[in-house]
């Protein structure tokens, strides 16, 4: 029995230490719940794209010093011919 209690007091020290109450207060508070997914999706969304814009702009930082080899400068020039005409 003494071990029993031993065991069960350390399980109730580890669900202590694991804030088990507030992820099961967080599961029945709806509001709290919405709140956190849209805090959550907010920043995931705002990440995206922020490191989606700094990467295709490094990425066009890099291929402007291609511009002048001539395979990738000829493939570079008809991209921006492209974009140029859907603008117009």
């Amino acid at each position: 029995m003494k071990k029993l209690n031993t065991r069960l007091d350390k399980i109730a020290a580890t669900l202590e230490k694991s804030e088990m109450k507030d992820m099961i207060d967080n599961y029945m508070n709806p509001k709290k719940r919405i709140i956190a997914n849209l805090t959550a999706g907010l920043a995931r969304g705002l990440g995206l794209t922020l490191g989606t814009a700094l990467v295709l702009g490094l990425l066009g930082y890099i291929l402007s010093f291609f511009v002048n080899v001539p395979m990738i400068g000829d493939f570079i020039s008809n991209l921006q011919g492209y974009i140029e005409q859907s603008k117009s």
